[in-house]
């Protein structure tokens, strides 16, 4: 297990990430404060309209995208067509081959077939043949596309009480309520169980969704350092003792929030400690499995099963069916009478369109699968994740790449820091036929830009062989590659 902090950073390796930025920032600010004072000159209506409104959007965020954020967009937001498997088709676009000449994003009809390292198609079912494609066609000529209401209204079906009582029964829950939209199973289902009076009390890393659904609660919130049950318990032990604000009454309840596998770290929870604490405290448990579900254990049941422990110590089972089961939408497993509260109080539950009857198809179908209840074995697909998961990283580590996370885990950060070498690596990576995903801020802290390998057990050995082989020269080109006795790598790998 691996984890890079700021804090080990030499101060060499700093200036070398933070001079780029600076440079970029200046440029940009002389840029735009020119084209104010033309604009000014000229009286354009844009200038006009500017002083008499105020601005819709935060002026600093308009700032970024237009001149940070879109010069280097290609890396993030290439579009593939096809079917996004263990290969996948780039259309690719004028300036990607060009590292000086970024702003030109125009089509050139040029499609190139990539090894593909960054889908989150765990199992292998992004797949447009075979046992849940013929599945998921049947469903179409009985149902439909999409319902065209929400759940509690006419939206809901035999498939989807299906489903939700699969899920509930691989999971070992009581009931399950599954959700079209997988940032919206967190997003709207976390103001309905917290509130005024409430505290969540949610890991520092956690993703996006799960933060804006804590702070649409209303409920306090306080955070605790990534992954670590000992200032988890600091935190809420300081807040028992205080209780609420201002009336230092006890907290109605207490809600921990923390994911499975924290995708931008690859890392796994530390679900023994944090359920320790849990009990010892009568708090309430949240765990989001997201990336976890159909990815670790034995037979895939996620996080408690890698752990052995008993999903009736988790209060609420959340995760989404856009990684493992190759479809769309997400779930929240709990007690039937948390369930029967979501179905009638969630936003998503009333207001949202169902989930579309094919993509629940699609999850029955993989699902059975996994469960060993289908024409195809389920086991070989996790066990064959398994291997290229751990054989990837190794290889990885003993090129002498900085890659964080827990061996287990099929999110695979590379480490990179500097964004010169971000763009590089994406860019040279294309151009010998891998797709990778790059990550940078906002997404991750400014100084650990990272390039994020997802497995897959669609991949062979012989696939994820020429990807270490092109990823090692690249790497070269990048110096992103450190001896072994660096200090730097030594501390990443204790």
């Amino acid at each position: 297990m691996g984890h890079v902090s700021v804090k080990q950073l030499p101060l060499f390796l700093k200036l070398m990430i933070y001079f780029p930025y600076f440079a970029a920032l200046v440029m940009s600010y002389c840029r735009q404060t020119f084209i104010n004072v033309m604009g000014s000159f000229q009286g354009s209506s844009e200038d006009r309209e500017i002083k008499e409104y105020g601005p819709l959007v935060k002026s600093y965020n308009c700032f970024f995208e237009k001149w940070m954020f879109n010069r280097i967009m290609d890396l993030f937001a290439r579009p593939i067509t096809g079917v996004p498997g263990a290969y996948c088709d780039v259309l690719i676009r004028t300036g990607e081959d060009n590292s000086i000449n970024t702003r030109a994003l125009e089509f050139t009809g040029e499609v190139r077939r990539c090894l593909n390292l960054g889908s989150y198609n765990y199992l292998g079912f992004a797949e447009n043949s075979g046992e849940c494609t013929d599945a998921v066609e049947g469903s179409i000529t009985n149902f439909g596309n999409v319902m065209c209401s929400s759940r509690l209204e006419a939206g809901t079906t035999v498939v989807h009480r299906e489903l939700e009582t699969l899920m509930a029964e691989f999971l070992g829950k009581e009931d399950c309520i599954v959700y079209g939209m997988g940032y919206a199973t967190n997003s709207t289902t976390i103001p309905v169980m917290c509130g005024r009076g409430d505290l969540i009390i949610s890991d520092m890393l956690n993703h996006a969704s799960i933060v804006v659904g804590c702070r649409s609660s209303g409920a306090s919130i306080k955070v605790f350092r990534h992954n670590d049950p000992s200032h988890l318990e600091q935190v809420v032990r300081k807040a028992i003792i205080d209780g609420q604000p201002r009336t230092h009454r006890p907290w109605n309840k207490i809600l921990i929030v923390v994911e499975g596998i924290y995708s931008m770290e690859g890392e796994i929870l530390a679900l023994p400690q944090i359920v320790d604490i849990k009990n010892k405290y009568k708090c309430y448990l949240y765990v989001d499995e997201a990336h976890s579900i159909g990815a670790l254990g034995a037979t895939g049941r996620g996080v408690c099963e890698y752990w052995g422990i008993d999903t009736k110590e988790i209060d609420i089972l959340m995760g989404t069916f856009t990684k493992s089961f190759a479809s769309a939408g997400g779930y929240m497993c709990a007690d039937k009478k948390v369930i029967d509260h979501l179905r009638m109080n969630s936003f998503s539950s009333a207001a949202d369109i169902a989930m579309p009857v094919p993509l629940a198809q699609q999850i029955i179908s993989s699902l059975k699968i996994i469960l060993g209840r289908g024409k195809e074995k389920g086991p070989n697909r996790l066990e064959i994740l398994q291997r290229n998961t751990r054989y990837f990283r190794t290889k990885l580590r003993e090129l002498g790449f900085i890659v964080i996370g827990n061996d287990d885990s099929p999110v695979i950060p590379l480490m990179v820091f500097v964004s010169p070498a971000m763009s590089m690596f994406s860019r040279l990576c294309l151009e010998k036929n891998l797709a990778v995903v790059m990550a940078s801020y906002p997404a991750t802290e400014l100084e650990l830009s990272r390039a994020r390998f997802c497995m897959s057990a669609g991949h062979t050995i012989e696939d994820l062989d020429y990807a270490l082989e092109v990823i090692a020269e690249i790497g070269d080109i990048c110096q992103i590659r450190y001896r072994q006795d660096d200090p730097l790598f030594r501390s990443v790998l204790q």
